[in-house]
């Protein structure tokens, strides 16, 4: 069969959708060489077929051309996929959506990895847990549409009514006299006919893909050592390059000494560089090491001899605490971003105050996979390969550096004709990801490989050691938070927190998140201090630390009113529902329920009655509720262990149940480990941990179970990678207190001075 028995489906993804699905929605309709049907869809993660996928009967030939959905002569249908995989499980869950739409079998479908193309894709980005969220709608509109579009070939080719067209399993069958067509069949056919203004979607009580477990569809590459990952990037003629930083944040090049470095076995080139920091509006002075091999630049690197010059006062831990607890004690209303009521009078008319601060220190992402990546900018266009969370925006600033980006004349049409030019010059290339947290949004290594290249004129990977990722990171910033409760008449009358964080430039505090809208007068004050340590992102930016400091001060709310910690929860959010106007961001009933559902799986009343030490969390965060109970064991003296974490989610559909299970314990585990052990300090602008034998990690024994319970929904879904982190903390915080006594303020727990001095 040639082209025509290929259906190519291309839905371009809009920023908003039309309900009515009509024809607008579909940007390009275009016929293939042999006739068949292009719809560009804008969507979908992927990986390459396995071996056992290529065991099947493959179709003769695929029309691949275009990356989107493929539909061989056999049935055999491909997705490709723009979204970058860093393990929150995109690659099958959002070809699930499609297929179950498309009413294919899940046997039948093969997923493939796009690479950036923002004509074809928007929202190519790994972040904020809202891949599944944010093209939900999408998705299904564009299995639908395809679905409709092969029921309309068929009708026409039977010369019957459309209503009695029934599509199951990638066939299409005759109701009125049994004669059925696969999809393959009607590709020619369908390419013929006009996109339908409207496609009906499956009532969602019949789904039968979504809401079943699928495994990865790279779990079998994964376990047998196939290359998927950055670091598994191999080109003929390629160099390794390890890069020699600033010893310290503040710090700038004087001279350096080569000679060393290049007597070694496998060193070819050593060159310096500086990489502009546009954002900082300074430049970083680094110095490559190009060898055969990563081995022979790591030991390139390490026979380099460095001068260095500091121009300003080197940062650390004690001078960040300081500054921090400076700006708490500032009561400046010029810095409320949310100011409801009279916070004063509530204090000042208050039976009993609450205040208490609490800390958090900067953290690494510690990615399973250091940081790499792989460029060729010996010519164009520029190549680009490896994990990266923001591969458009990586895309823009390797134009920026290497002076490809055009400048705007203000007539429009001629400007995206330059911009599209120009971008057609930068190739990227995703790979699955060893890990991304935040860390892989900042493309600093890309950016580095392209330099490296561009200037070497030799195609390179460059690739950091662990000591390099600890010492060249993007760290979660220090955080200190104050907040202030006043108590009148057995209620909550006003509620105050304020925030002074490093480097924040978004905010450390979400001002309309629960108790928002729960208390009259209420307040947020976000503060900042200016640092030479870069910071970002880190898993569930925000909420990872504020919800522990909350969640904390409300189990002590709850003690100095008599009331138990999780009644004081739903009192607050019942008021949410009937006292303030200014209302928060949150549902209250759906927080209430997942409060409900934990309190309940966990047998919260009767254990605490029992004397097992338990301890309450509950965070609103990428439009996901979850509750989580912390349950401790002790044992002669010993450091207090977290045994188990029972959590109850609110994320609306769930997709691939196996897959959003593994998504809450892997998020629960993280957030207990890095409230528990997670200590990283900075003495003269360096940090003082350098690799894993001095940052402590949670170890495999120290691991909780974790029992997750999900809240039935036919709401859409929404974000599952991080929304179960943030709760862990505050949850093993309070239990921590029900077996010492001790509250603690301060991160990580496990430290001397917190429970064991």
């Amino acid at each position: 069969m040639t082209n025509e028995a290929f259906l190519i489906l291309q839905l371009n993804l809009m920023t908003t959708l039309d309900k009515k699905y009509n024809r607008r929605f579909f940007l390009r309709v275009s016929a293939t060489a042999g006739g068949g049907l292009m719809i560009g869809f804008n969507w979908l993660a992927g990986c390459r077929p396995s071996e056992e996928e290529v065991k099947r009967v493959m179709p003769s030939e695929w029309f691949d051309f275009q990356p989107y959905i493929k539909i061989g002569d056999n049935g055999l249908v491909t997705i490709f996929s723009p979204n970058p995989e860093i393990g929150q499980n995109i690659k099958t869950s959002m070809p699930m959506i499609v297929a179950e739409e498309l009413d294919v079998r899940w046997e039948d479908v093969i997923v493939e990895q796009a690479a950036l193309n923002t004509n074809w894709y928007s929202r190519q980005v790994a972040g904020g847990s809202q891949s599944i969220r944010q093209e939900w709608e999408k998705l299904r509109m564009a299995g639908a549409t395809a679905k409709q579009m092969l029921k309309q070939a068929a009708a026409q080719q039977w010369e019957t009514d459309i209503a009695n067209c029934e599509a199951k399993d990638g066939m299409i069958t005759n109701t009125a006299n049994g004669e059925s067509l696969g999809y393959g069949d009607l590709a020619a056919v369908a390419g013929t006919l006009d996109v339908p203004e409207d496609a009906p979607l499956k009532d969602k009580k019949n789904f039968s893909i979504i809401g079943t477990s699928r495994r990865n569809v790279d779990i079998q590459d994964i376990v047998t050592g196939k290359p998927l990952f950055g670091l598994d990037t191999q080109i003929e003629g390629m160099k390794y390059a390890c890069v020699l930083r600033p010893p310290s944040f503040g710090q700038t090049l004087v001279d350096f000494d080569d000679s060393e470095a290049l007597k070694i076995e496998g060193v070819e080139k050593v060159i310096s560089f500086q990489v502009p920091l546009k954002e900082e509006g300074r430049t970083a002075d680094k110095i490559a090491v190009l060898a055969t091999s990563t081995w022979a630049a790591m030991k390139g690197k390490a026979a380099l001899t460095a001068n260095w010059t500091t121009n300003q006062q080197l940062e650390s831990t004690a001078y960040h605490d300081e500054e921090l607890s400076k700006l708490l004690e500032k009561n400046d209303k010029a810095a409320a971003v949310r100011n409801d009521g009279d916070i004063d009078k509530a204090f000042a008319e208050a039976d009993e105050v609450l205040e208490r601060v609490y800390e958090t220190p900067f953290l690494p992402h510690s990615c399973m996979e250091p940081m790499n990546f792989f460029a060729d900018a010996t010519q164009e266009p520029i190549r680009l390969v490896g994990p990266i969370q923001t591969p458009a925006w990586t895309r823009s600033r390797v134009l920026d550096l290497l002076e490809l980006t055009p400048e705007e004349t203000g007539d429009e049409e001629a400007d995206k004709t330059a911009k599209e030019a120009a971008e057609a010059k930068v190739q990227i290339e995703m790979t699955r990801m060893g890990g991304g947290f935040g860390r892989r949004l900042y493309g600093d290594f890309a950016i580095e490989a392209a330099q490296i290249s561009k200037l070497a004129q030799i195609p390179v990977q460059v690739v950091f050691s662990r000591e390099d990722d600890m010492l060249a990171g993007t760290y979660r910033p220090a955080i200190k938070y104050k907040i202030r409760a006043a108590v009148k008449d057995g209620k909550v009358t006003g509620y105050h927190l304020s925030e002074a964080a490093i480097n924040n430039n978004m905010y450390g505090v979400i001002p309309n998140n629960f108790p928002a809208g729960a208390i009259a007068d209420y307040r947020v004050d976000n503060h900042k201090i200016d640092s030479q340590i870069t910071t970002g992102a880190w898993r569930a930016p925000y909420s990872n630390v504020l919800a522990i400091a909350e969640q904390c001060f409300f189990d002590e709310l709850a003690e100095l009113m008599g009331k138990d910690p999780v009644d004081l929860r739903i009192e607050l959010l019942e008021q949410s529902k009937t006292e303030v106007e200014a209302a928060g961001n949150y549902e209250a009933d759906r927080m209430i329920g997942v409060i409900q559902l934990a309190a309940e799986k966990a047998n919260w009343k009767s254990a605490r009655a029992a004397g097992t030490p338990l301890g309450f969390s509950v965070y609103y965060s990428h439009n996901t509720y979850v509750a989580e109970v912390a349950e401790l064991t002790t044992e002669n003296g010993q450091a207090p262990k977290v045994e188990k974490i029972t959590c109850a989610v609110d994320c609306g559909i769930v997709v691939n149940p196996i897959a959003a299970e593994n998504q809450v314990q892997g998020g629960v585990v993280d957030g207990v480990g890095h409230a528990m052990y997670g200590q990283f300090d900075f003495e003269n602008g360096r940090t003082q941990a350098t690799n894993f034998d001095k940052y402590r990690l949670i170890r495999a024994d120290e691991a909780p179970k974790v029992d997750v319970h999900f809240v039935q929904s036919d709401i859409d879904p929404t974000g599952l990678g991080e929304p179960s982190l943030p709760p862990a903390g505050g949850a093993v915080a309070n239990a921590l207190y029900q077996v010492t006594g001790k509250r603690l303020y301060k991160q990580p727990f496990m430290q001397a001075d917190n429970l064991l001095g």
